[in-house]
């Protein structure tokens, strides 16, 4: 996540200390229908580090796929783990 500015934390100071009936949700509609929505999509494990040893053409693989190789290390990892049923 990016970190937010002064500004924004200002702003988000004077909107926590409204009291909730001050809030108008008049023109939010209210959703009925959840079938797109998407089930942990913003959750976010804890990430720890560690120290691997993965072959050198493997690695050349990954970061031959561009940015982000250590997230497609953990992706491929996750979606062993969810398919073997955890």
């Amino acid at each position: 996540m990016k970190k937010i500015t002064k500004k924004q934390a200002r702003e988000i100071s004077a909107l926590k200390r409204l009291p909730p009936e001050s809030i108008d949700f008049s023109d939010i509609p209210e959703i009925t229908d959840w079938r797109g929505a998407v089930v942990g999509r913003f959750y976010r494990p804890i990430k720890k580090p560690l120290t691997i040893r993965l072959d050198a053409d493997l690695l050349a693989w990954l970061r031959g796929q561009g940015k982000g190789y250590q997230t497609k290390v953990n992706r491929i990892l996750r979606a062993a783990m969810e398919a073997s049923g955890r």
